[in-house]
């Protein structure tokens, strides 16, 4: 049995990244935290009734600043933003969001009371991840968060490759 940790380090990232590939679906995906974000209170609501009997973890903001704030300090896997709202709008918000370091590669689903292409084309252009109008069907929802939970998860996997990879060769580098 190899003992190296450098290459036992690089095979687990590999056979994670190669799972991931062929979309086998993650117990800890259930277990995402979703930040919901909408003035509307029966909105929120209903929205984290879904999710949580999905078994997610929700957390709730009721305007685009809070939603910013909270993003920043609790870093949910993926966020639903509502676009009307006080003090802060979603465009706003979301432009916000993925202006920061911090949180640019948190996914957002947009959603909007109208299917106006201007709302959609305004959104994925300030870096939402896809755009929804209301009402919104149980089962697309999912389907939605699911693939974009996959996606981030595809993303940090490749990312946790290449920082195995590279930290390879530099200890390696180092032996010699």
């Amino acid at each position: 049995m190899d003992r190296n940790p450098i290459r036992h380090m690089f095979s687990r990232a590999q056979r994670q990244y190669e799972s991931d590939a062929r979309g086998e679906v993650k117990a800890k995906d259930k277990n995402a935290t979703i930040l919901v974000i909408d003035d509307s209170k029966t909105q929120v609501h209903l929205l984290r009734n879904v999710l949580v009997k999905e078994g997610y973890r929700t957390i709730a903001a009721y305007n685009g600043e809070q939603g910013v704030e909270l993003t920043q300090l609790q870093r949910p896997d993926l966020i639903l933003m509502d676009i009307v709202m006080p003090v802060m709008n979603g465009f706003q918000a979301t432009r916000a969001i993925k202006k920061a370091d911090a949180t640019k590669g948190i996914p957002i689903i947009v959603i909007s009371g109208t299917e106006q292409a201007s709302d959609k084309i305004w959104a994925m252009r300030l870096g939402a991840n896809d755009f929804m109008a209301k009402p919104i069907g149980r089962a697309e929802l999912l389907h939605k968060i699911n693939l974009l939970l996959r996606a981030k998860r595809l993303r940090e996997a490749r990312q946790s490759l290449a920082f195995d990879s590279s930290t390879t060769y530099k200890e390696l580098d180092a032996l010699d």
